[in-house]
């Protein structure tokens, strides 16, 4: 299994280097991004029922069924303010050619998407901020444990980068850390990927900070809007495969 590469290759590299992450039925719409090899056909399978999306609206209404507030959430989620995700992100259930296992995960940073794949050619895309420069990983690895509402325990070298986190951390039972709720930075919900038995310290998790959605800004995690990292999270079962292109 690929090891996490923490280093941003230079542009103009053979194909296959790593590129920059992350540290979550709408209108039907192409997208030709990450295409199986010429020649190559997916295999038609048929969607699990686990994974088959629930209908949203068109029009001027899509977005407020999206990004709407959830209210019951352990910690009520507010709505997403319309503008603040651009629509290019905005969660969407497109074509999508590969031959990766329905119910596994793709995530193309250079884009700033995540594809949920469905099977038959469908995914659902899925808009997310990645890792700043110098914080970009590839390769795969699989969700080794789901969380709602996760206490964040910031590693000693984020800490050292970002001296301010020291005023928001505190004892929790494993560490040092914030709580879970509306003021983590892993929002509402986080899938933790590992590599074997080792953790590579990298989350797929909600924000407080929707506006950050196709932008390059975090330690290396892929960050999602709460409602996004919701919706994700009720689909993918521990053990699914994530691979990092």
């Amino acid at each position: 299994m690929h090891q996490p590469n923490r280093r941003l290759l230079l542009a103009g590299a053979s194909a296959g280097v790593a590129l920059t992450l992350a540290g979550c039925n709408t209108t039907t719409q192409p997208d030709n991004k990450l295409k199986v090899a010429a020649g190559g056909k997916p295999k038609p399978e048929a969607i699990p029922e686990n994974v088959r999306t629930a209908a949203v609206p068109a029009g001027p209404d899509r977005y407020q069924a999206l990004y709407s507030a959830a209210p019951s959430e352990k910690f009520p989620v507010g709505a997403v303010k319309p503008g603040t995700i651009p629509e290019a992100f905005w969660r969407s259930d497109v074509t999508y050619l590969s031959t990766e296992a329905p119910g596994s995960i793709v995530v193309d940073p250079h884009a700033h998407y995540l594809y949920f794949i469905q099977g038959g050619g469908r995914a659902t895309r899925y808009g997310v901020g990645v890792g700043k420069e110098g914080f970009g990983w590839s390769g795969v690895a699989t969700i080794n444990s789901k969380q709602e509402w996760p206490d964040w325990y910031p590693p000693p070298e984020m800490i050292e980068r970002d001296p301010s986190i020291k005023a928001r951390v505190g004892k929790l039972q494993s560490g040092i850390g914030v709580p879970g709720g509306p003021h983590n930075p892993l929002g509402a919900r986080a899938m933790y990927l590992w590599q074997g038995n080792k953790d590579t310290l990298f989350r797929i998790h909600g924000t407080l900070e929707p506006w950050t959605i196709g932008k390059n800004v975090s330690s290396g995690c892929i960050r999602m809007v709460n409602q996004d990292a919701m919706d994700l999270y009720s689909r993918v079962a521990v053990g699914t495969v994530v691979k990092v292109i």
